[in-house]
């Protein structure tokens, strides 16, 4: 044992193996795959909770470190040792939080360089992958996180096909509207009440075939040899939107406000023809930055190195 940490109970480690009964357990309380990631962490990580040694933990880089130590956390509930890891986790020096906001503000300042070049990125992934040209265009528009994205994506195919897209897509108002299914859009830390979509946009995605997973839309990326920005994009078109929208008003669309001023807003008739006039000029805008001819033909070497790590011609059909 580690002298600096405090001498917990024992604990069960019988109870450690069930690793289904922990899921069962999570699934109470997280959905299918925050929980399923949960158990991911906690299993490559339990020994460090069960030999009372978090070394390895406090060593893992900041971007990891979080997801483990949350994990472990619920792992510790589960097993009813919390108190004891908290004072675990306290003689380690190991903070439950990431990086620091001036941290994550520094770091993105650094990142970019070229304010058009998250833009430019979207364009070369529609070239190169034609089978992702129309959730490009999908998740560029309404600035969803990756995950969000995916989901809303795969929805309005799967009632498009039931016949039931209004339960979802309100074509008057040319609104997605994700409140109605506050299971899969409305989580205790991010949220997602509305998208504003234009209904051309919606038809073609009607006639697509369902994503599998963010993790397979990651792939096609990395396998045409272009890195990975789709975290850029909501950063992207905040930005756009700031030139057409207040800052709470680009929180009332990020849905980065509670669920009734939303609901209040949201049913004001004036204010949302307003405001879907104004997100309209921005998606025109984002449009045109992200607009690729319908064919074309592209070599890997004449991509920007930061773009691009492999050579080879791709013909676009």
């Amino acid at each position: 044992m580690n002298p600096r940490s405090p001498a917990p109970k024992a604990v069960d480690n019988s109870k450690i193996l069930d690793w289904e009964q922990f899921e069962v357990w999570l699934l109470q309380s997280h959905r299918v795959r925050v929980a399923k990631d949960i158990v991911s962490y906690a299993r490559r990580y339990a020994h460090c909770l069960l030999q009372r040694d978090l070394t390895e933990v406090a060593l893992l880089r900041k971007t990891l470190k979080p997801h483990v130590v949350k994990s472990l956390s619920n792992l510790a509930k589960f097993l009813g040792v919390y108190e004891d890891y908290k004072r675990l986790l306290r003689s380690y020096g190991i903070s439950w939080k990431g990086k620091s906001i001036d941290d994550l503000i520094i770091e993105r300042l650094l990142k970019v360089k070229n304010p058009e070049e998250v833009w430019e990125w979207i364009k070369l992934v529609k070239t190169i992958r034609q089978d992702l040209r129309v959730f490009m265009d999908f998740i560029a528009i309404t600035g969803l996180r990756l995950d969000e994205a995916v989901q809303s994506y795969n929805l309005i195919i799967k009632l498009h096909r039931e016949g039931k897209l209004n339960q979802y897509y309100n074509e008057a108002s040319e609104c997605l509207e994700h409140y109605r299914f506050k299971e899969i859009f409305i989580r205790r830390t991010k949220k997602a009440f509305i998208s504003f979509v234009p209904r051309d946009l919606i038809e073609k995605i009607c006639h697509q075939t369902p994503l599998k997973s963010k993790y397979v839309v990651q792939k096609k990326v990395q396998n045409r040899g272009l890195p990975v920005k789709f975290s850029d994009i909501r950063e992207a078109h905040n930005t756009i939107l700031t030139r057409h929208l207040s800052q709470a008003e680009i929180d009332f669309i990020a849905g980065r406000v509670s669920a009734s001023v939303f609901m209040a807003n949201y049913f004001n008739p004036k204010l949302l023809s307003d405001l879907k006039e104004r997100v309209f000029k921005a998606i025109q805008e984002i449009r045109n930055k992200i607009e690729v001819p319908h064919r074309s033909t592209l070599h890997i070497s004449n991509i920007p190195n930061h773009l691009s790590q492999n050579e080879g011609n791709y013909d676009i059909f």
